[in-house]
């Protein structure tokens, strides 16, 4: 895990939040409603976006954005709580959440497929997931090139994956997707999908 890019993550994305990220996760989070779950908060880059939660629980594994993540929480118009876990394992009652969200945080989890399972688990029936992620290019060029670049990438990105299909994992995992958008050439999906238990 290097620990520049845990340090300077915020600064590393500013670029990329100025290029459109930030209007998409507004645009995303605007959705989400009732009981919410995020997925790997990060800095807390989603908590200025949300505007309906009645409650808002945020997880996320890594210490240093924990940190970061129970800062701006505080900052928050909305009461947010931050807790230290992962995903694959969610220390919460089945049938917990209305809506769980996730921005750039499926490609770093060691076992998605765990996570997505863990995530279904804990959502109502009817529960609303939204991811946007990176994912793999479905073109032979620029896809080989992500398969090729993702373990140097690992090494240097806190375990983030060039190369997921995010969209199949979700299918796979039981979920039912009801919207799928591209970004920047495909490279970047926003995704809704409905846990139909």
């Amino acid at each position: 895990m290097s620990r520049f890019f845990n340090d300077h993550y915020d600064a590393l994305m500013q670029p990329l939040e100025y290029m459109g990220l930030r209007q998409m996760r507004e645009q995303l989070l605007q959705k989400a409603k009732g009981s919410i779950l995020e997925i790997g908060s990060g800095t807390g880059v989603n908590f200025p976006h949300y505007r309906n939660g009645e409650r808002i629980v945020a997880i996320e594994p890594n210490r240093t954005m924990l940190e970061i993540s129970l800062a701006r929480a505080k900052l928050s118009n909305i009461p947010i709580e931050v807790e230290r876990a992962g995903a694959e394992w969610l220390p919460f009652e089945d049938n917990a959440f209305d809506t769980v969200v996730g921005t750039l945080v499926l490609c770093t989890i060691p076992d998605p497929q765990k996570a997505l399972m863990e995530i279904r688990r804990v959502s109502k029936p009817g529960a609303v997931l939204l991811l946007m992620e990176h994912v793999r290019i479905d073109r032979s060029i620029p896809g080989k090139l992500q398969d090729w670049l993702t373990p140097w990438w690992k090494r240097m990105c806190d375990g983030c994956h060039l190369n997921r299909n995010t969209a199949e994992l979700v299918r796979q995992a039981g979920f039912q997707t009801k919207q799928v958008e591209w970004k920047f050439g495909k490279l970047l999906m926003i995704l809704e999908a409905v846990n139909e238990k």
